[in-house]
């Protein structure tokens, strides 16, 4: 069993890095000839960076839009990222002071993590127009994310499993050394379902974490006016 995980997380993290590299790359070389940014929008570089600050932090054109979609994803995205964090305790040795600190604050941010997540996977099914427009992968996405939370706040709450063993495994594998790996039923689902969100990560609507960043309705000043926006490849066509 050490040894099948032991692949099946370095299969996962060559798909996930290559993946999602390669798309990053795809991302920013796409051309994009027209400033469409989504108005109102900053007329600075500074304002932008602001305003993709806010994007990240708050999802302000969110809240504009729904508050109770805003809700759930930020319940979800805030509650994700803490336990995400949390989990650098298993990465590192000795673990950083801060990572310590964080660590009850991680702990119950898997129930708002799991609120979110069921939020909007009840507005999938009962918003009658969302429903339409969703597709079986987004069920999926949701329903692994769900099982992912699940099992891990059961592993916090309802039962435990041995962390210390786990941690050696992890920590092992980070320099192709496999060690044991605890054989708790809830602990290998847990970790079943991360390495295959991370498979599947790099082809899915997941890539939105990153694609933000190169989204021109979100990054480009609005000043069409005061500078005209020539796209790069269209200046290497007209030095050909």
């Amino acid at each position: 069993m050490s040894i099948l995980f032991a692949v099946l997380f370095y299969f996962a993290t060559a798909v996930l890095v290559l993946g999602v590299g390669s798309r990053i790359r795809k991302y920013a070389k796409t051309p994009a000839p027209l400033k469409i940014p989504t108005t109102p929008a900053p007329t600075t570089r500074r304002g932008v960076v602001f305003r993709m600050i806010k994007e990240l932090t708050i999802f302000e054109s969110l809240f504009k839009s729904n508050k109770w979609i805003w809700l759930f994803g930020w319940l979800f995205h805030m509650g994700m990222l803490l336990v995400l964090l949390r989990h650098l305790r298993y990465f590192t040795d000795p673990v950083w002071s801060w990572v310590v600190f964080i660590q009850p604050f991680g702990k119950y941010a898997s129930i708002a993590m799991l609120l979110g997540l069921i939020g909007l996977l009840v507005r999938r099914i009962v918003v009658d127009r969302v429903r339409y427009i969703s597709a079986p992968s987004d069920f999926l996405m949701l329903g692994l994310l769900l099982v992912i939370g699940g099992t891990g706040a059961m592993m916090s709450f309802v039962t435990s499993a041995d962390i210390i063993s786990l941690k050696s495994y992890l920590l092992g594998l980070m320099v192709f050394d496999i060690r044991y790996l605890p054989s708790d039923p809830i602990l290998l689902v847990h970790l079943a379902s991360v390495a295959i969100l991370m498979i599947i990560f790099p082809i899915s609507k997941l890539l939105h974490a990153p694609g933000i960043f190169f989204s021109p309705t979100r990054n480009q000043v609005d000043n069409p006016r005061e500078r005209r926006h020539v796209a790069a490849w269209a200046i290497k066509l007209e030095q050909k």
